[in-house]
């Protein structure tokens, strides 16, 4: 207790780590008091409660409340994190996308007010859907066509805002903003689950209860663990004579993740599962086919809404780990620095090595990150009641775990720079942004 009373102190005794905290402090209170204000027109008495069940009510997770509340965040960021997955995939397949990226800070600058554009054509397009989905016309007090063209805007607006309260918390604040507002809406929304569980298993269900507790705890030290899982490769310097000193022989590695990609491939998949349902709900009343995708895909514990999620995350996580982890430039770069892999030829013969031992140990771990993503619904089909087992694994117990660690990390950074003892008594933090690189 003492240590830790000592390493607070010296967290706040920096001042730029003390400006940092206090700014994402005050900056998620913002994004907290905007979820909870309702859209103009709306009576928020006669909303639909039944509206954030089913995989609406994952995404009311991660959105605080915001989206059962038709607040004007009722969309948050999610529109901004589908955009992104847009984005990057057209820089795998268009050449276009693939200069820009190489161009420099020119590039990504052009690519994120590219991001921001579609992001407002992607907030139009869901706000239809979720106007038709989660705000019933008896909750309408003003006209229906002016109330959808302002709440067509102002949801749009929502988001930007909440795009914007991101990149400001990057800026200034501490860790990722983006990943730091979907954490503190799940946050929000934990004790209340907690509660309405225990309510619901009452005395007689006591034992339950606990037995729920024990298995989320070990639910979280596997998520810790597969966001931390690191396997190296070992990699051989070839021996380098420097006036007449001869250097080599030392074995140096390639740290190469197992869940190099953190929670990415689940967020980016996650995204993607949230628009069958809301596209499905503007035809829903026209269309049979469109009803029956919208109960199928908004149902988590359906099998082909698992299926269809697991193997997106797979995918995703290939993906990912491969726009993340250049083994062409990792080879040239051992190449260039005199190194080499025992008994493989540098270039691509190296590279190809690389890519090899990569993908057999990324096919595991997006395997295992597909497992924590279904495990929700095992936990529904266990009897947990559907708003506690939205933390049982799942996009929002990485989300929160990985999180956690990121920023943790860049804690530890400021205080050992400052000459500090570290969080921890190894003095480091591993969190999600380790990419490969020769050490």
């Amino acid at each position: 207790m003492k240590k830790f009373i000592t390493t607070v102190r010296n967290i706040f005794s920096i001042e730029e780590l003390r400006n940092r905290i206090l700014s994402t402090i005050g900056f998620l209170i913002i994004f907290r008091l905007g979820s909870f204000v309702v859209l103009p027109g709306v009576d928020p008495n006669l909303l639909d409660q039944g509206a954030d069940s089913g995989i609406f009510g994952l995404l009311n997770t991660f959105l605080g409340g915001a989206f059962s509340r038709a607040s004007i965040f009722g969309l948050g960021i999610m529109p901004y994190i589908s955009a992104s997955i847009v984005i990057q995939l057209l820089t795998v397949a268009v050449p276009y996308f693939q200069k820009m990226q190489k161009e420099g800070d020119s590039g990504r600058k052009k690519m994120t007010q590219i991001t921001r554009v579609l992001t407002i054509a992607i907030t139009l397009g869901q706000s239809v859907g979720y106007l038709a989905y989660a705000v019933p016309p008896e909750a309408i007090m003003i006209d229906q066509t002016l109330f959808t063209i302002s709440a067509m805007v102002l949801l749009t607006s929502g988001t930007i805002f909440c795009m914007w309260l991101g990149e400001k918390i990057t800026d200034k604040g501490i860790g990722n903003g983006i990943s730091m507002l979907i954490m503190i809406g799940i946050i929000a929304q934990f004790p209340g689950a907690i509660v309405a569980e225990a309510l619901a298993k009452g005395m007689s269900g006591a034992l339950l209860f606990l037995l729920e507790i024990v298995a989320l705890f070990f639910v979280v030290m596997a998520s810790v663990v597969l966001t931390q899982a690191i396997r190296r490769v070992p990699v051989q310097y070839a021996k380098q004579v420097v006036g007449n000193k001869v250097y080599g022989g030392q074995r140096q590695y390639i740290p190469l993740r197992v869940n190099a990609s953190g929670v990415m491939p689940i967020i980016f998949a996650q995204s993607l599962m949230f628009l069958p349902g809301l596209l499905a709900g503007i035809w829903a009343d026209q269309s049979d086919i469109a009803a029956t995708i919208g109960r199928t895909f908004a149902d988590i514990a359906s099998w082909q809404y698992n299926l269809v999620f697991g193997v997106l995350i797979i995918l995703f996580t290939f993906f990912y780990t491969a726009i993340t982890i250049n083994t062409t430039q990792i080879s040239d770069d051992l190449k260039r620095n005199g190194g080499f892999v025992p008994g493989v030829k540098p270039g691509k013969p190296t590279a190809d090595f690389l890519d090899t031992i990569l993908s057999r140990i990324t096919l595991p771990g997006s395997v295992f990150l597909a497992i924590i993503a279904v495990m929700p619904a095992v936990a529904m089909v266990a009897g947990v009641t559907t708003d506690f087992s939205y933390f049982y694994g799942g996009t929002s117990l990485l989300i929160m775990v990985g999180v956690i660690l990121d920023t943790l990390q860049q804690i530890e950074s400021y205080l050992l720079m400052r000459h500090y003892e570290g969080l921890m008594k190894s003095g480091r933090v591993k969190g999600r942004s380790q990419n490969a690189a020769v050490a």
